[in-house]
């Protein structure tokens, strides 16, 4: 049998910034809500559909 060294100490390494992460999916979420809220505000106080106010319509 071959016994293992394990290591005393874990690193503490930092999630990255970019890719499929928690940080990342967090923020694409925060950022949808954000623009979900601006384009009922839009609609609202334009009294026009999103389509409308950009001319598509």
């Amino acid at each position: 049998m071959k016994s293992e060294i394990k290591p005393s100490q874990t690193p503490d390494l930092e999630d990255p910034k970019f890719g499929f992460n928690s940080y990342a999916e967090r923020l694409n979420s925060r950022a949808a809500m954000i623009g979900f809220a601006a384009i009922l505000i839009i609609e609202y106080t334009t009294g026009k559909g999103l389509l409308a106010w950009l001319g598509l319509q």
